[in-house]
């Protein structure tokens, strides 16, 4: 089967060369069962190379199981994929069986693969190794026979060296890579696959096809879709439902492109926006990524100081200990604090304990309870303008929906 027969066959539009490659990496590994690792931006079509995996191979007639592992919850995604037994957590009320049980002769699409946790990871890798797991509150070895295609759109080595992924866990995924091409590099493909949405959006809601006019169709190439194809079809489903006319020249098609920045996850927004992020919420959560690591700093600090440390500060470093007790995060009433005295620029020999350990404790408290209601209060309002739904509050935020997942249940949150 050609190129051109598997993209009829699966509904694939597009000529760009990245695509094609793809497509016959796909085919050529398709009878056999190695493991494959597809890459790409979100809203790529991932999803798609797994399918024509799947239908091209022997496995064809078995179970074909896609699971999104960004989407299930850190402490059942064990269960999920591997089953557990009676009684082996609170609510499991009978054994069940887990996808790589169910999907035995057939093949498993691990979407968002980088969002397994450590503890998964493990158990993934001796399936992929031995063909053998173990359900959830078992001791009894079951034996699968299961391809595994995965998927992300993370930088793999960049989590590994973060400790966030294993390294022999991506070697053992990724015998074959294949990589999406994002959709700014497949300019030619753009206008094709916005007249293919275009007929698909008229015949679901019954009305014309729109068509782009003047130079409607260079904007459309030009522009950077930094959400994809994704983006591209809610695009085109919006105009075809707001526009009365059929026809959209340059400038009203400019007014459904929003600027390419605003289309990524981030909380940088103008103050009175409607519900979005200010400015001043960028300063917390900025402080939210940097607070651990403050704190530790200062920990060590208060260590070296216990110890009664002898070593030499230059100016810079003198300046930078005194900003670090006095005047990080600013608070609302700092009177009651006691403040640091200034260190000065000689031999670094103190042993005041009583002050560094009454100074930090006091100011840890005074930055965990400002930080965390501000976080609180951030995540309540994504989830309100989202409407509870945890997948684009978490991408409105800029995390993952398993951390948005634990910090609603940390703070005890709806939704």
């Amino acid at each position: 089967m050609d190129i051109q027969q598997i993209k009829q066959r699966f509904a694939i539009i597009g000529n760009a060369p990245q695509l094609n490659r793809a497509l016959e990496v796909a085919v050529q590994v398709a009878p056999t069962d190695i493991s494959v690792l597809v890459t790409g931006e979100s809203g790529t079509g991932k999803e798609i190379i797994p399918q024509v995996i799947h239908q091209l191979s022997s496995r064809k007639h078995g179970e074909y199981i896609a699971v999104n592992c960004g989407a299930i919850p850190e402490g059942t995604i064990d269960s999920e994929l591997f089953g557990h037994e009676k009684g082996s957590f609170t609510g499991a009320s009978g054994s069940r069986q887990g996808y790589f049980e169910v999907a035995d002769g057939g093949t498993i699409f691990l979407d968002e693969v980088a969002e397994l946790p450590m503890q998964t990871q493990v158990r993934l890798l001796r399936v992929l190794e031995t063909g053998e797991f173990i359900r959830v509150g078992s001791s009894k070895v079951i034996k699968t026979n299961v391809r595994v295609v995965a998927a992300t759109n993370e930088n793999m080595h960049r989590a590994i060296s973060s400790g966030k992924f294993r390294e022999d866990l991506l070697y053992r995924l990724s015998t074959v890579p294949i990589s999406l091409p994002p959709l700014r590099q497949r300019k030619e493909d753009i206008y094709l696959l916005f007249r293919k949405f275009a007929n698909d959006f008229a015949d679901k809601y019954r009305m014309p096809a729109i068509k782009l006019i003047g130079d409607a169709v260079t904007l459309l190439e030009n522009y950077p879709w930094p959400g994809n194809i994704r983006q591209l079809k809610n695009l085109v489903e919006q105009i075809s439902v707001i526009e009365s006319k059929r026809e959209i020249d340059g400038p009203g098609l400019q007014g459904y492109l929003p600027a390419p920045e605003a289309q990524y996850p981030s909380v940088i927004q103008k103050d009175g926006d409607g519900g979005n992020f200010s400015e001043r919420e960028l300063m917390y959560k900025f402080l939210f990524d940097m607070k651990a690591d403050l704190n530790e700093l200062k920990k060590l600090v208060a260590e070296l100081i216990k110890k009664g440390a002898d070593f030499q500060l230059d100016s810079d470093q003198t300046a930078m200990i005194n900003r670090m007790y006095n005047d990080v995060i600013p608070v609302t009433d700092q009177s009651h604090l006691l403040q640091a005295p200034p260190i000065q620029n000689s031999d670094f020999h103190i042993r005041e304990e009583p002050f560094i350990q009454d100074y930090q404790e006091h100011i840890e408290v005074e930055e965990s309870l400002s930080l965390e209601d501000r976080e609180k209060e951030l995540i309540q309002k994504a989830l309100e303008k989202h409407r509870g739904k945890r997948k684009h509050a978490a991408e409105e935020l800029g995390i993952s929906e398993r951390t948005l997942y634990r910090k609603i249940k940390e703070y005890n949150l709806p939704g």
